[in-house]
């Protein structure tokens, strides 16, 4: 067993330091909110902090799940951050999904103190990391790698190493790409059942069975169907990542025609007031 810090207590990071601390493990949480924080050490008799340097001390590893470049920047940096507090050969993991960029400068920032680092964005989203069924894409070294590995296990159903620091973000955006393109699609296909008269679920039954299939398709047309969305991944989350992957897309040459496109319905969503909407939301600005 570890001793280990978790860094940020959202929808994601709450079960998963939970599954941690389930595990065995010794973990010492900090949350922007120091109540919540409170409430997790209580839940799983654990310990709290109040910063993420003094949550950090004595850790193997510190993982962290936050919102974005900058808040993970404002965990790492600085004389209250994770990395001032890291003994050396100590392993940072990042589960945030954020830009290669800021995950590089971070990386060069760690081992700069002797502290390894590993992104690792997750796939699965809150039933997923309830559930301890998440999917780990990971950027590193072979070695922080297989140290960082065995604690992830705790939460993953699938965990794996795409290249070196920056690949597991890159991994990330390869997903959110694939499921951008996929849920417009599947709102497009549902709205024209709906349109034709016909009956959702029994074409749902029929074309899922084939090559139309999909996770999305299994566990989302119902919600679609009803016109609920307060659940899942949000719109403004999801907006965040696809703004990534169409800057990387710059970045590298890449044309993603239908990645821009769909950013745009998701914009519209925004404005119908969806910001926080699950992103099977697409099917609603259809219906207007």
């Amino acid at each position: 067993m570890a001793k280990l810090a978790f860094l940020g207590l959202g929808v994601m990071g709450y079960p998963m330091a939970g599954h941690l601390a389930k595990a065995g493990h010794e973990v010492t949480v900090y949350n922007r909110t120091a109540k919540k924080a409170g409430d997790w050490a209580s839940e799983y008799d654990g310990n709290s902090a109040p910063t993420p340097r003094e949550a950090a001390i004595g850790a193997q590893l510190v993982m962290a799940c936050v919102g974005n470049d900058d808040d993970l920047r404002s965990i790492c940096l600085g004389e209250d951050g994770a990395f001032a507090g890291m003994d050396e050969g100590a392993v940072f993991v990042d589960h945030t999904t954020v830009s290669a960029r800021v995950t590089r400068e971070l990386a060069d920032a760690a081992a700069k103190s002797g502290i390894g680092y590993v992104d690792a964005p997750v796939s699965g989203g809150q039933a997923g990391a309830q559930n301890g069924q998440l999917s780990v894409m990971c950027g590193g070294s072979q070695q922080d790698f297989d140290r960082a590995e065995k604690i992830i296990t705790a939460y993953a159903k699938i965990c794996r190493l795409m290249g070196p620091v920056g690949a597991g973000q890159t991994t990330k955006m390869c997903n959110q790409i694939a499921i951008a393109g996929l849920v417009q699609a599947l709102s497009e296909s549902l709205r024209f059942a709906e349109a034709s008269d016909l009956d959702i679920d029994k074409v749902v039954e029929v074309i899922s069975q084939g090559a139309a299939g999909s996770w999305q398709m299994q566990n989302r047309y119902k919600t679609m169907k009803a016109d609920e969305f307060d659940h899942g991944f949000a719109v403004d989350w999801m907006r965040k990542d696809l703004g990534i992957c169409l800057d990387t897309a710059d970045d590298i040459g890449v044309s993603l025609p239908v990645t821009a496109l769909v950013d745009q319905f998701y914009k519209e969503v925004q404005q119908m007031g969806g910001g926080r909407w699950d992103t099977s939301s697409l099917i609603a600005r259809l219906r207007r």
